[in-house]
């Protein structure tokens, strides 16, 4: 497990960025043989998403060759609505990159059947040969995706009801009003991150310190479930000094070394 600490929310984006781009470059993605990414939302990620947009219109980095995942999607929102997770990554990235639309799996939170979606994105991502770098960001009580508080840690995709200090979060997005925030999601499972072969978990901001620490400095914990990722072979935690605030000086400085 490495922790890679910046300076500020900017300098982490950047960094990220810089890795996701450096990891698609080095596998050399080509016809037949695509570049798998998952890919988080929420306001975490959208300078990292940003630097990617820019290193493409250099002509640095193609998207032409890579498959992305997407981690979740509110149910019961129309993909047109602007907070709809569809909408988030259209407007966000995917219309400023050379992605094939085809390419972009996001899961359908309007289906008829729920589950047989769920099942049905765990197929695709097999089919894809599972995926090479999944990128998450947490929430400040440690969930990934939507893995509220309590999920098994070998959960898989499926239809999870939002922990009320989720929809409390989520409610800036829509006017405030928690009677518009929708109360259930589909999400990849904690199981499903886990078997990416490298993980990247983007954390910034002083109100996700407790967060940070929780997910490296104490054990393995089915309520804060991004703490599972101490167990995976390649987990880099990319942060900024305030997300550090909760941390022991010891351990920012081993990490800074």
């Amino acid at each position: 497990m490495r922790l890679v600490i910046l300076e500020d929310y900017d300098q982490a984006s950047e960094w990220a960025a810089k890795y996701i781009c450096n990891r698609i470059i080095q596998f050399k993605p080509s016809q037949g043989r695509y570049f798998t990414l998952g890919l988080p939302t929420g306001n975490t990620p959208l300078g990292c998403y940003k630097k990617l947009i820019e290193y493409h219109r250099n002509g640095d980095l193609s998207f032409k060759y890579v498959k992305t995942f997407n981690m979740d999607e509110y149910v019961g929102l129309p993909r047109s609505h602007p907070e709809s997770y569809h909408s988030y990554m259209w407007n966000n990235f995917f219309k400023h990159i050379d992605i094939d639309p085809n390419n972009a799996h996001i899961l359908d939170g309007n289906a008829p059947d729920l589950q047989a979606e769920c099942d049905a994105f765990e197929k695709k991502i097999e089919e894809a040969g599972g995926i090479d770098l999944f990128v998450g960001g947490i929430g400040p009580d440690g969930h990934i995706a939507f893995n509220e508080p309590g999920s098994s840690l070998s959960s898989r995709t499926r239809l999870k009801t939002l922990a009320m200090d989720t929809i409390l979060a989520n409610a800036k997005y829509f006017d405030g009003d928690l009677s518009k925030v929708p109360t259930m999601a589909l999400t990849v499972g904690v199981g499903t991150v886990m078997d990416a072969r490298e993980v990247m978990i983007l954390i910034t901001g002083a109100h996700k310190a407790f967060a940070l620490y929780k997910a490296i400095e104490e054990g393995v914990n089915h309520m804060w479930t991004v703490s599972a990722f101490q167990q995976h072979p390649r987990t880099i935690f990319v942060c900024d000094e305030d997300a550090t605030l909760e941390l022991r000086v010891k351990t920012v400085k081993y990490f800074k070394g």
